[in-house]
This record gives C-alpha cells, sequence and structure tokens, in this order.
C-alpha cells in the first residue's frame, strides 16, 4: 500500500467521481482506477461503487476513508514539523471544538490565530463531543476542546475553565424561574429540553441528577444547538446548558437563566491533544494561544459563567 493510493482514494470520495478526481490529481483515468483496483485486491474488499449520485464509498471504504484522512495528515504533519521553525511557524492545524463551547471561543480564538500567526492554516470544526473525541483519537485533529469526564487518560489535557450549567427558559415561559435560583428538584419538575447523551454536557447532567437520588422524567431530546434554541424559545420547555451557547438571547433579553442554588453543577472545559502524536511547531502555538484567549475571556467577565483554571 502506497500514500498515493490513499490520497487518490481521498480524492475519489471527495469528488465522487473518478473523473474528477483524475483531473484534480492530475493523473489519467485509466491509471485512477488501476490504483484503486490495486488498493482493492490488497485490501480484499470493495471500498466503492457506482449510483445514481457517483461513485459512493461502501461500508468498509467509510470506515478505510477515516483511517486514510488521518494517515495523510499525519504525514503532512511530519513534513511540515521538519521544515518550519519555532518563531514562525507554519502549516496546517485542526482544532475541534464542541457546539456548546463555539459561541465563546470560536470568533474570538479564530481572530486570535489570524493576527498573531497569519502563516498558520487554521481550521476549526464544530462536532459533538463523542466525534471529536474520536477524532481527536485517530489523527485527523490536532487539538480538541473536550469535557473532562474523568474518562480524559488517553489524552494530554489542560484544564481551561469551570463552567456553570444553569437553568435556562425563554424569559415569559411557563417553566421560567421568577428567581436569580432554583433548586435541583424544582428543576427537574419542568420539561427539560436537553442536548443528546453525544454531548460532553449531557453525561454531566445524568451524573449530578443520579447522585442526587433523582431522575429526569420529562426530557425532550435535541442534538442541534439551533433547534434547541428554537424548542426554547417556542416555549416547549426549559434546558439546562452553560450560558455560552445562549448567551446572545439571555443579553437580548429573550431568555432567562438561573443558577441551581443546591448542588454544583458545572463541567470542566479541558484543551486535548493525543499522547502519541507529536504536535508540530505550528500546533502548539496554537495550543497557546488557545490558553491565552480562554484566560482573557474568563478574567474579562466575557466568557460569562465560568471560573478560570489556569495559572
Amino acid at each position: 500500500m502506497e500514500l498515493r493510493q490513499l490520497r487518490y482514494f481521498v480524492a475519489i470520495v471527495d469528488h465522487g467521481s473518478l473523473s474528477r478526481a483524475a483531473r484534480v490529481l492530475h493523473i489519467v483515468q485509466p491509471a485512477l482506477t488501476q490504483q484503486l483496483q490495486q488498493l482493492e485486491e490488497e485490501l480484499g474488499t470493495m471500498l466503492l461503487h457506482r449510483s445514481a449520485q457517483g461513485m459512493q464509498a461502501t461500508d468498509a471504504g467509510k470506515l478505510f476513508y477515516e483511517h486514510a484522512q488521518a494517515i495523510l495528515k499525519q504525514v503532512s504533519d511530519a513534513k511540515s514539523a521538519v521544515a518550519q521553525s519555532t518563531d514562525k511557524p507554519t502549516g496546517t492545524v485542526v482544532l475541534g471544538i464542541p457546539q456548546s463551547v463555539s459561541g465563546a471561543l470560536a470568533f474570538p480564538l479564530l481572530k486570535a490565530v489570524r493576527a498573531t500567526y497569519p502563516d498558520i492554516v487554521f481550521q476549526l470544526t464544530e462536532e459533538l463531543t463523542g466525534n471529536l473525541t474520536e477524532q481527536l483519537r485517530s489523527g485527523r485533529l490536532n487539538l480538541a476542546i473536550l469535557f473532562d469526564d474523568g474518562q480524559l487518560g488517553n489524552f494530554a489535557g489542560k484544564p481551561l475553565v469551570e463552567e456553570e450549567l444553569m437553568y435556562i427558559t425563554r424569559s415569559d415561559s411557563q417553566f421560567a424561574c421568577k428567581r436569580k435560583t432554583i433548586t435541583l428538584e424544582k428543576a427537574l419538575q419542568a420539561t427539560l429540553i436537553l442536548p443528546s447523551i453525544q454531548h460532553g454536557v449531557r453525561p454531566r447532567i445524568e451524573q449530578v441528577v443520579r447522585q442526587q437520588g433523582k431522575q429526569i422524567d420529562h426530557v425532550i431530546d435535541i442534538t442541534s444547538i439551533a433547534i434547541l434554541k428554537s424548542a426554547l424559545m417556542a416555549d416547549m420547555g426549559a434546558t439546562i446548558l452553560p450560558v455560552s451557547p445562549l448567551l446572545a438571547e439571555i443579553e437580548r433579553g429573550e431568555m432567562r437563566a438561573s443558577s441551581i442554588s443546591d448542588v454544583p453543577l458545572s463541567r470542566t472545559v479541558t484543551l486535548c491533544a493525543s499522547k502519541n502524536i507529536p504536535l508540530t511547531n505550528a500546533a502548539m502555538a496554537v495550543e497557546n494561544l488557545v490558553l491565552t484567549v480562554t484566560r482573557e475571556l474568563c478574567i474579562s467577565g466575557k466568557w460569562l459563567g465560568t471560573t478560570n483554571l489556569m495559572p
């Protein structure tokens, strides 16, 4: 198996066509077809099949595609690590960020990287926490923002902030709390609109509720933060979330947030990297910038509901 075969296969999947992939790769289509056939013979399985939509990956092809992407990225990172200098880092850095943190951190970090390291190609990918964990483990991400649930031992982690989870409703909601605080028992009496279990915040809520000997009886599972916002504004229920993904609505007075007074309910936001894949100079530079930007947002109060965990 050769790297060029991985590169060819990824191009075919990305472009959905042998002819388009051949044009992008600057090779003739028969040669590309031959390389694909050799790859499939070596693996002993079909990776692609023709459909009305073009060339589609089989189930085996989808799995191989993920590994091929990770391998190609690590090769690219290795080349960058050898070529780049420490005082002017270059190369591509991919940071994964959960939806519930993106609203507070993504844009300030993007601006900071562009201003400080213009030669770094910085890519932000917003995903469910479960997806980020797998992508970081496989090497498709250089860094990821994750939540410390006691199972981050496979990664090198640096705690950033402790983020409070609050009871949030539409301002005039039937489920709204008129005070600044609410008990957990009272919060659980409402219909709760919560992210699915793949989100880092949901397991934390479930854990605390179980520890208090209680359970969530009325819940609406919604994966998308955007749809969750719409459900809140339609007054279908309340939620328990950090303030950051709903900050704009709270500041406009459209939503109301109350602290849960009788039970500590928060999550530890952690910057993670693989223990097995070395960071390039560019990735280390971005890592340090994440720490700096997060500290500034927390101390300035721009990232509401957080406590700084960095020295």
